[in-house]
């Protein structure tokens, strides 16, 4: 029997709290072997966010292939993806590679109020990814 996987798309956030940090923890927990795409850093901590760097598109594009050619995750997870552009990138990429059971989790703002992304961006997702019959 294989162990299930699952690929985080989202943020690190250096404090461990939130992000693909938060997400590696309860895949560990629940006997799931996590794997990551970073979109941006957050440099936070208990006091506020004081500032978020975007890796670059092609960064993004590199590590969602890496993964997408020696891995067939059980299951995808997005959280901060940052712009219209990443949010575009990974709605083709999760097509292009066949992944399956997709959960959105739309990071939009941080927990004391620092804005990450728009509601704007995460419908184009959805309409991009997800398109209804």
């Amino acid at each position: 029997m294989s162990i299930a996987q699952a690929l985080t798309i989202a943020g690190s956030d250096n404090g461990g709290g939130a992000g693909i940090q938060a997400d590696l923890k309860t895949f560990q927990e629940l006997g799931v072997y996590g794997m990551t795409v970073i979109t941006a850093i957050a440099a936070q901590n208990t006091t506020g966010v004081q500032g978020v760097f975007p890796i670059p598109y092609d960064g993004i594009a590199q590590q969602l292939d890496s993964t997408g050619e020696d891995f067939q995750p059980t299951a995808t997870k997005t959280g901060m993806l940052y712009s219209a552009e990443i949010i575009r990138l990974v709605a083709e990429k999760w097509q292009h590679y066949r992944w399956s059971n997709l959960v959105i989790d739309p990071v939009m703002v941080a927990k004391g109020g620092a804005p990450f992304s728009s509601r704007k961006l995460y419908r184009r997702w959805l309409r991009s990814c997800c398109p209804m019959p």
